[in-house]
């Protein structure tokens, strides 16, 4: 690979992780609050078994519109909510890229659901970070019920438009802002 593509690639998943910028005005934090409520529906709508999942949780984030692309090189950001037992506390920002053979680009919504307290604990300490062994679970009917816990934590995702290709080494790390 000459310089110049490898320096492109660089950028290019630079622009994709750095993507949206900060949720930070009362505006924007309301309307990314509404936007996850709207997700939620979605969610529930697609797969019921969801809000049996979310209430057997002790808390969750939803990313309602994250998104991620690249060609070799790729990157992945989005916004969240965080809700502990079942009232908003925070909110969440999504991260990630991946390098390997990766062709596309897409959008998607993303539920990390807690199992217990200190999971939510976990995750509000510090920030939290799936590696490329991490699975998801792509939400369809039945996905609630399907869903499995890993050291605390279930992950779902519902796509919501493009397609992408990717058999790649990476993952994705999420920090949490207080409300």
């Amino acid at each position: 690979m000459t310089p110049k593509i490898h320096a492109a690639l660089i950028a290019l998943a630079a622009a994709l992780a750095v993507g949206c910028a900060s949720v930070e005005t009362p505006q924007e934090k309301e309307a990314l609050v509404k936007a996850a409520d709207t997700s939620r529906q979605a969610w529930i709508s697609t797969d019921p078994s969801i809000d049996g999942l979310i209430k057997k949780g002790y808390g969750y984030v939803l990313f309602p519109d994250a998104g991620s692309g690249g060609f070799i090189v790729a990157g992945s950001h989005g916004h969240g909510v965080v809700y502990e037992q079942g009232q908003q506390v925070g909110f969440a920002e999504l991260t990630g890229g991946s390098i390997g053979l990766t062709v596309g680009g897409q959008k998607y919504s993303e539920l990390i659901v807690f199992e217990n307290k200190a999971a939510m604990d976990h995750f509000k300490k510090s920030e939290m970070g799936f590696g490329a062994n991490a699975n998801a679970v792509i939400a369809k009917t039945g996905a609630g019920t399907a869903a499995s816990f890993a050291d605390g934590v279930a992950v779902l995702v519902r796509p919501l438009a493009g397609a992408m290709a990717e058999a790649s080494v990476g993952g994705q790390k999420i920090k949490y802002v207080p409300k």
